[in-house]
């Protein structure tokens, strides 16, 4: 696993946009339709990812596996998914939750291969 983005659900992602870049100085990384921004984090290869697609979730980091499909398989009986594989534009996508109800979000960019 590598850590890729931060992720912020946001409720007006325009507003948060516009904190984020004029108040603490990101420059925007890129964008997915109306619902998801990245903003570059100074001084490492970590994003901020802001998007409105998922309000109701706590923040929580996006980690790339090699497939997210064989990762929840291994993983399925031990760990609590919240939301099971899915596609998203680069790839799939899945949730679980740790012990402590912080949210682990993976992804794998099979699309992108």
């Amino acid at each position: 696993m590598k850590l890729a983005f931060l992720c912020h659900p946001v409720k007006d992602l325009m507003q948060s946009l516009n904190y984020y870049r004029d108040t603490l100085g990101f420059e925007e990384a890129w964008r997915e339709g109306n619902h998801t921004i990245a903003l570059k984090l100074p001084g490492t290869e970590v994003q901020l990812m802001i998007e409105n697609d998922e309000p109701d979730l706590a923040p929580g980091g996006i980690f790339i596996v090699d497939s997210v499909d064989e990762y929840y398989e291994q993983h399925q009986e031990k760990l609590h998914f919240i939301k099971t594989p899915c596609d998203i534009p680069p790839g799939r996508y899945a949730i679980y939750q740790d012990d402590s109800d912080n949210l682990i979000r993976i992804i794998d960019l099979s699309r992108e291969r």
